[in-house]
């Protein structure tokens, strides 16, 4: 099924499974952009089990004029102090010719009417501190940075290391 936005010939729709090759290539593309190519390790097989397998996230494609141009994956997370699920977006990305057209903002729109059909609380997100044009877009619909909260994570041999704690 795909979904009308506000934007003439622009549609969104839920990622299907025969779609595993075209969220692995965006996710390249983005991490290309963000110069963070060679982290990417994820395969079609692996977001084939974590997407339609497990259902660990969900994915929306956005279409303009025909074309599949872009696309968010996002999954509910847990506020434990409002007792509450919340949608957070892991990434959203746009191709670069066709950004500045308002198609991010609808993705966005999509998410967050989304967010509160399922009776979410928050709508969250990161953005690399260099993003300017992200961080200024973000704050013109109304985000609000989080201040005073550091990002912390356990990969590798550091994640290994610990679990072996816990016999």
């Amino acid at each position: 099924m795909k979904y009308n936005t506000n934007i003439q010939d622009f549609k969104i729709r839920f990622a299907e499974k025969d779609d595993v090759a075209l969220i692995l290539k965006f996710i390249k593309e983005l991490a290309d952009y963000e110069k963070l190519l060679a982290q990417v390790v994820a395969t079609e097989n692996v977001l084939y089990e974590s997407l339609f397998i497990k259902k660990e996230a969900e994915v929306i494609i956005g279409e303009y004029e025909g074309e599949e141009i872009g696309f968010a994956l996002f999954f509910q997370n847990f506020s434990t102090f409002i007792g509450k699920s919340g949608l957070y977006l892991e990434d959203l990305y746009i191709k670069l010719e066709v950004r500045g057209k308002g198609l991010g903002k609808e993705m966005l729109s999509f998410l967050a009417k989304l967010a509160k059909d399922r009776d979410c609380k928050r709508f969250e997100w990161w953005c690399l501190d260099w993003n300017k044009s992200s961080i200024n877009f973000y704050k013109s619909i109304g985000a609000k940075p989080m201040k005073n909260w550091t990002v912390y994570r356990l990969s590798g041999d550091n994640l290994d290391n610990l679990a072996k704690n816990n016999k």
